[in-house]
C-alpha cells in the first residue's frame, strides 16, 4: 500500500536554524528573533498541524524531543528512520553531525509498546564514516505499489547507497539530479521530497528542476507507465514547498493531501482542482518551521507501515 493512516511526529524543544545544514539547504533563512521565540513558534505550528491531522482521523504518534540532545532539526524524523510493511526499519546516515543525535532507539520501543512489530533493522549509518549519506524518505521517494524508488542525487543522497537500499527493499531505482537556482547558479536540491510527492493515483513534481532531458524523460516514463496523473509545479512553487506534501488516510479510509499553507497558497486553481479530483487538501501554517528549518509538512511526518503484532 502506498499510503498509511499512522504517522510519527517529533515535537521540537530546541528548534532553530541549524547552521550545519544551511551549507546545502538553500531553503533555510536566518530570522532575527531569539532561538527561544523561534522554538515557541515552531511548537505552536507543530501542535496546530497535529490537531488538524487528528481532526480528520489520522493516527499521529507524537514523541517529544530530548532537550539535552540539542537537536534543532528533530522535527524532521523522516530523514533518520523509515518504517516498512515487511516489519523492516531503516536507519539512515545523516549529513549534519548534530542531526545524528536525532536517532533514538526509545522511539522504536514506543512503537513496539503500541503494538507494532519490528522484525528487522537495516542500519546504513556506518556510511557516515566514509562521508556518504542517504537521508531517509527525504532522499528517497517510494512508490510502494509499483516497487520503485526515486532519488535526486545530492550531497545528502549517495548513488551507491541508494542502490544498496533498493536491493535491500527489492525495488527498482530511478536516479536523477534535481536543481534549483541559487544566486544565478544551478545547485542540487538537498532532498528529493521537496520537488516531488508520489500519491496513490497522482504525483506532484517540479519537472523544471530536472535539467537533464534524458533523466526527465525517464522519470516521466516511469510515472506514466504506473498510471499516475502528473501535476507539474514551477520552481517558484517548489520554493514555497509545493513539492513537500504527503498523502495520508483519515477516518473511513478518506484520502487527504497534507501540506503547508504556503504550499497551498502557491498553487493555481487548476492545480487545486486536479488534486481535489483525487483527494481533499489539508493545509496548516508552518512559516517558522519552513523559514528556519528549510523543510515543510512532508518532512515532519514519518509514515508507519509496520505490521501490527499478533497476540
Amino acid at each position: 500500500m502506498q499510503i498509511t493512516n499512522t504517522i510519527l511526529m517529533v515535537r521540537p524543544v530546541r528548534f532553530r536554524m541549524n547552521e550545519e545544514t544551511a551549507v546545502n539547504n538553500y531553503f533555510q533563512e536566518d530570522i532575527d528573533i531569539k532561538n527561544q521565540t523561534i522554538n515557541l513558534r515552531a511548537q505552536q505550528e507543530f501542535d496546530q498541524f497535529v490537531s488538524l491531522l487528528r481532526s480528520k482521523g489520522v493516527d499521529v504518534i507524537v514523541v517529544d524531543d530530548i532537550y539535552e540532545r540539542d537537536t534543532p532539526d528533530s522535527i524532521f524524523p523522516n530523514n533518520w528512520v523509515s518504517f516498512h510493511a515487511s516489519g523492516t526499519v531503516g536507519l539512515y546516515p545523516m549529513f549534519a553531525e548534530n542531526r545524528r543525535r536525532e536517532r533514538r532507539e526509545d522511539i522504536l520501543d514506543v512503537l513496539e509498546e503500541k503494538g507494532f512489530e519490528i522484525k528487522t533493522v537495516i542500519d546504513y549509518t556506518s556510511a557516515e564514516e566514509e562521508g556518504l549519506f542517504l537521508e531517509g524518505t527525504g532522499s528517497i521517494i517510494m512508490d510502494r505499489d509499483h516497487q520503485k524508488a526515486y532519488c535526486a542525487l545530492s550531497p545528502r543522497a549517495d548513488e551507491e547507497l541508494f542502490i544498496e537500499f533498493c536491493e535491500d527493499m527489492e525495488c527498482t531505482p530511478i536516479i536523477f539530479t534535481a536543481y534549483q537556482s541559487v544566486d544565478g547558479s544551478r545547485m542540487p536540491i538537498y532532498h528529493t521530497n521537496v520537488m516531488m510527492c508520489i500519491a496513490e493515483t497522482f504525483v506532484v513534481i517540479c519537472l523544471d528542476a530536472i535539467d537533464d532531458k534524458k533523466e526527465r524523460r525517464n522519470v516521466l516514463n516511469h510515472l506514466k507507465e504506473d498510471g499516475k496523473e502528473i501535476i507539474a509545479i514551477t520552481e517558484v512553487q517548489l520554493q514555497n514547498f509545493a513539492g513537500n506534501m504527503l498523502q495520508v488516510i483519515g477516518k473511513e479510509e478518506k484520502r487527504y493531501l497534507a501540506m503547508s499553507s504556503a504550499a497551498f497558497t502557491s498553487l493555481t486553481p487548476e492545480q487545486i482542482t486536479a488534486i481535489n479530483r483525487h483527494c481533499e487538501i489539508l493545509h496548516s501554517p508552518l512559516e517558522t518551521i519552513e523559514t528556519c528549518g528549510g523543510g515543510s509538512a512532508r518532512c515532519m511526518m514519518a509514515e508507519i507501515f509496520l505490521p501490527r503484532a499478533v497476540d
